[in-house]
């Protein structure tokens, strides 16, 4: 397992944009497959976005066209830009990672950070 710290949550206007970081610690990055998954007051967590250890992406219907997530290998970090924010968009955000390729399972998943809220409001 990997140890991930989130940063750059915060509070939004609808249609603004937030940048979401995740640093990776502990193990080959470039090893790692990296999700963003979110989680709103009782709702279940759900993934978000992904990419795989070769920039293989996938989105969530609901994000797809406004958020894009990257990696910079070179800084072991990973990214979820947001664009185009919606109040629904409001929720704990949470960085996973497995090593190689993408699930949108939160069981298939071994590392966690502790997670960044995000807040859109109308």
């Amino acid at each position: 397992q990997v140890h991930l710290v989130e940063s750059g949550g915060g509070a939004v206007q609808a249609g603004g944009s937030l940048r979401l970081s995740c640093a990776v610690s502990g193990g080959t990055f470039s090893n790692y497959a990296m999700a963003w998954f979110r989680q709103a007051p009782g709702k279940e967590r759900e993934f978000v976005a992904g990419i795989e250890w070769n920039d293989v992406t996938q989105y969530a219907d609901s994000v797809t066209g406004r958020f894009t997530i990257f990696r910079h290998n070179a800084e072991n970090t990973a990214y979820l830009q947001m664009n185009s924010l919606k109040p629904e968009d409001t929720a704990v955000y949470s960085c996973a990672a497995r090593l190689w390729t993408i699930s949108t399972m939160v069981g298939d998943f071994g590392s966690w950070g502790q997670g960044t809220q995000v807040t859109v409001s109308s």
